[in-house]
């Protein structure tokens, strides 16, 4: 394509105005029609192809591929309505204008049902083809766009964009996997605060056929229960005091596409029982409206809570659970999925240069800091993980992910910075200090961190069970810590 400046003449002066040249097929079995046509639209600035009938227009488009099809319904080898069938299937970006000499209410309707952009008669009038070519083009323009939107949608909030290559990850990914491909509305995820439930439900939601429709989220423990009932069901001009005028909620924004509820154990439970009817029903009505709407969304709920706990101690629905549960998938901790935890370390080092300006850039982490990233129980899970490298990326000078720049709870305060080889973890005190102290600080720590759990506190530590068992004998206070222990 090309760009022509155009001069109009104005009362203020000359105005310049840009214009793209488009290519513009034109089928019409009529050839004087055609001809016609053609010049006039090339005197407008369009490159201009023609064919007789549909044979010869489905070799010109697969050829040239043409931006705007002005297609007459009535061809010698068929109709105009089944030529407009394959042009949508092939490039469903392509403005088509129909074009007849006999205009019925039947044939617009299946005009515009099948993709046509607009219906015009014959004989045709030149200003009303201008400004439908005009206003082709702007649709147009605009479909590309927001399919480049979608497509970056897509390729951002992907399953690719889910790194970990443990067991425990990679079966959340393949049932997530299925329930995209899937046509169940009710979908719960559960996992701890930072395990990623929303760029799962994206996920999901962009490699499913309602990625073309919205993707909305609202979090249930961010409002109280009557704006999350408004923002939900919408309301009705005058359904209360600040209803100015009729709002139309998410489940009608969503409409063909998803609806992430974060947090909904947060849910008031007399709202829950107006979700479980929606779910149940696929209807809804908007707050203070009589009108039943149908809901054609599909809705994934979230919680870092265990729903079914919940419910056995009355603190949320068990109707609804049941409901949400239909599919559950649970998202693991990072504790839980082993080496997970320095992939996407080394995945957000790369993602934090991509953004850093200048030569500083960091190159991975230095073998001490592996060692904590890989025994540190990681309460925050992948946020926090994000959030150190972030950290990292703006402290350290080296290209190195030293100890030095750690948080505080990840080194416990025994941190220091490293020696020249980047082995050093502890400053021994100016006075000295007792190695079995030193041996029993942290066995205390490794305990308290692992709630117990001798096998894990060991693991923690780098040394066997019965190492530590040993330890934790060697003195009075060993016995106690040894005491508070499950054993394990």
């Amino acid at each position: 394509m090309r760009l022509l400046v155009l001069g109009i003449h104005s009362g203020y002066g000359v105005k310049f105005l840009k214009a793209q040249t488009e290519t513009i097929l034109i089928v019409d079995d009529d050839r004087q029609i055609r001809r016609s046509l053609d010049a006039t639209l090339r005197s407008w600035n369009y490159n201009c192809l023609q064919a007789e009938n549909i044979a010869e227009a489905e070799q010109v488009f697969a050829a040239e591929e043409p931006g705007v099809v002005l297609l007459d319904i009535d061809l010698p080898d068929g109709s105009g309505l089944d030529f407009l069938t394959v042009i949508k299937e092939r490039q469903p970006e392509t403005i088509v204008v129909m074009i007849t000499g006999n205009v019925d209410v039947k044939s617009t309707i299946a005009a515009l049902r099948g993709g046509a952009h607009d219906f015009i008669g014959k004989p045709i009038r030149l200003e009303e083809l201008r400004v439908t070519l005009r206003n082709g083009a702007e649709t147009r323009k605009l479909r590309r766009r927001l399919n480049q939107v979608r497509r970056e949608q897509s390729d951002k909030f992907s399953f690719q964009q889910i790194i970990g290559e443990s067991a425990a990850i990679k079966k959340a990914v393949e049932l997530a996997r299925k329930v995209a491909a899937s046509d169940i509305n009710a979908v719960l995820l559960q996992g701890e605060t930072g395990t990623g439930k929303d760029l799962f439900a994206q996920a999901i939601h962009y490699a499913s056929e309602r990625s073309g429709a919205p993707y909305l989220a609202i979090n249930c423990a961010a409002l109280p229960a009557n704006l999350i009932e408004s923002e939900l069901f919408g309301h009705e001009k005058g359904a209360f005091t600040d209803a100015k005028a009729r709002k139309e909620g998410l489940f009608e924004q969503a409409d063909g596409g998803t609806l992430f509820l974060d947090e909904i154990g947060e849910m008031e439970t007399a709202l829950q029982a107006k979700l479980l009817r929606v779910l149940e029903e696929g209807m809804f009505r908007r707050v203070g409206g009589l009108k039943e709407i149908p809901l054609d969304a599909r809705v994934i709920a979230a919680s870092n809570r265990d729903l079914k706990k919940e419910s056995a101690e009355g603190n949320f629905r068990l109707d609804l659970y049941y409901r949400l549960s239909v599919i559950q998938i649970d998202i693991p901790p990072l504790r839980a999925r082993g080496d997970d935890v320095l992939l996407l370390a080394n995945y957000y080092i790369k993602k934090t240069n991509a953004k850093r300006r200048g030569s500083k850039k960091l190159r991975g982490l230095a073998a001490p800091t592996a060692k904590i990233f890989s025994c540190y129980e990681w309460t925050g899970n992948v946020r926090e993980l994000k959030n150190v490298i972030e950290r990292a990326s703006i402290l350290e000078d080296g290209e190195l992910v030293t100890t030095e720049h750690l948080p505080f709870d990840l080194t416990g305060g025994k941190a220091a910075s490293p020696d020249s080889n980047g082995n050093s973890l502890f400053t021994l005190p100016p006075d000295g200090i007792p190695l079995v102290q030193v041996e029993l600080d942290l066995s205390r720590q490794a305990l308290e961190r692992t709630s117990g759990n001798l096998t894990r506190a060991a693991r923690l530590l780098h040394i066997s069970r019965d190492q530590l068992r040993y330890r934790l004998n060697k003195s009075k206070d060993g016995e106690v810590l040894k005491a508070k222990t499950d054993l394990r």
